[in-house]
């Protein structure tokens, strides 16, 4: 390793748990790593050197282990569509290990698609080139959208080809979030009636992520904030996770598991893009249903670190019961500075209820419908203009209590998204070796608030043979 330039300052503490908690495993090598992009800014913040080495390839695609990784499987469970799997893991990702960025944060550095681990369960423990580019663009577009979500530090092409419909070419995507703790972290350890081992992931959970916490209501507290915050930001933006089981609830409120989602076009509260979503329980609107549900299993979960369990359920109950409440909030505030509000009421509800009740009418894009609102052009998305001039009265009537509202609709309506068919085009592009839209993507998804006339075109809802009617996990 000593003639490596890269060097990764690994401050690892999870690898310190008891052997419960994990298997060791390290990545399996790939037959002809190459590196498809590396994230310089995310790794100047996680304290990483070395960016133009050589080796960056063979690092994150698992060939060659740098100095002070200590890389395991991280043991979870879940809920998957309501059903209860009791022992789910890492099946293709292998944990690193952590570094406390520049920013004094801690992270970890994951590789997702880097073979088979204990918690395989007869997978390959690859992961194919769409999924990993998908993950890539869709995630760092989030932290540019400010939405609290996992990164991207790495994507590798294998030179391997993995089976799923048909062969495909295999890649390995770097992973960076500020923990992998998950609803289903803890389920496991209760549902095992591990107490010991349940206090011990509280403990650490509480150390890293709600350091306020002072018992399993308060953490519960926390959690449930975070993910109210988060879940309102989804929705602001038309975001469908697409597959929110309580194994992809991450504890840290941060957006995880990247794997059907999608962002909408034309609003329809119903909308469900997830191949594997057949009732629609992970759709749009939904999502604010859901996450109380997850909550709720957490709530569960923590209820057994409770001096008297029994006595607890009630209080925890009520919390949870306090949830839909806590979302509603979150959604007026990022809805209502949608349409210019700086600190809307309940009395606005209605005024942004109407609009998307209109939008919903006409199909009008989300996106381009928001944003319209600052030029007047959100007015041509109606084919009968009256339905529009009618709530905008209203609206603009709200609007001189205003100070400046187009400056608070400007921050709270992005430009571009990553729209579906721009992925798909993207991914059908790589797979044919040519990664030009891909970089080409990263870098507009960047500046998603910028109104930048050379990225007119990404602003383009699809044209009707290109609708993207469903996306798939890609596992």
């Amino acid at each position: 390793m000593s003639d490596m330039t890269l060097h990764i300052p690994f401050d690892n503490s999870y690898a310190a748990l008891p052997d419960s908690f994990y298997a060791r495993v390290a990545p399996t090598p790939v037959r002809a790593p190459e590196l498809i992009a590396f994230n310089t800014d995310l790794a100047k913040t996680l304290g990483i050197d070395g960016a133009e080495d050589p080796a960056l390839a063979s690092v994150f695609a698992g060939n060659t282990l740098p100095d002070g990784a200590t890389p395991i499987a991280q043991l979870y469970a879940g809920h998957q569509f309501g059903q209860y799997n009791p022992q789910l893991g890492d099946g293709r990702a292998v944990l690193l290990g952590e570094t406390i960025g520049t920013d004094g944060i801690r992270r970890d550095i994951q590789l997702k698609g880097s073979g088979q681990t204990p918690f395989s369960r007869m997978g390959d423990g690859r992961a194919w080139l769409g999924p990993v580019l998908r993950e890539y663009v869709v995630s760092e577009a989030m932290h540019a959208l400010g939405v609290p979500t996992t990164r991207a530090l790495a994507a590798v092409r294998t030179g391997e080809t993995v089976v799923r419909e048909a062969p495909l070419p295999g890649a390995v995507l770097t992973r960076v979030a500020q923990s992998h703790l998950r609803v289903g972290t803890f389920q496991v350890f209760a549902a095992r009636g591990d107490i010991d081992g349940l206090k011990t992931l509280f403990d650490y959970a509480v150390d890293r992520h709600a350091p306020d916490a002072t018992d399993p209501a308060s953490f519960l507290d926390t959690v449930m904030r975070k993910q109210a915050a988060l879940v309102a930001q989804w929705l602001s933006l038309g975001f469908i996770h697409g597959v929110m089981n309580t194994d992809n609830c991450s504890i840290s409120g941060e957006t995880i598991d990247y794997g059907p989602c999608a962002f909408m076009d034309s609003y329809h509260p119903e909308t469900v893009y997830s191949s594997i979503d057949r009732f629609g329980r992970y759709g749009y609107a939904a999502q604010a249903d859901i996450i109380v549900w997850n909550m709720a299993q957490l709530a569960t979960a923590l209820l057994n670190l409770m001096p008297d369990p029994e006595a607890a359920v009630e209080p925890f109950t009520a919390q949870i019961h306090g949830m839909p409440e806590m979302i509603r909030a979150e959604w007026l505030k990022q809805f209502g500075a949608k349409i210019g509000l700086s600190a809307p009421t309940q009395d606005d509800a209605r005024l942004i209820v109407d609009l998307l009740a209109a939008m919903q009418e006409v199909e009008a894009d989300f996106t381009n419908t928001f944003r319209g609102l600052i030029d007047g052009s959100a007015r041509d998305h109606f084919p009968d203009p009256t339905l529009y001039d009618a709530w905008s009265d209203r609206w603009q009537a709200r609007l001189e209590a205003e100070e400046d509202p187009h400056a608070v609709i400007r921050a709270a309506n992005p430009v571009l998204i990553p729209r579906n068919h721009r992925i798909e085009e993207m991914i059908a592009a790589a797979v044919d070796g040519d990664d030009t839209l891909f970089h080409r993507l990263v870098a507009a998804y960047a500046k998603p608030y910028d109104d930048t006339q050379s990225n007119i075109d990404l602003r383009n809802p699809p044209a009707p043979n290109e609708v993207v009617q469903a996306t798939f996990c890609g596992t």
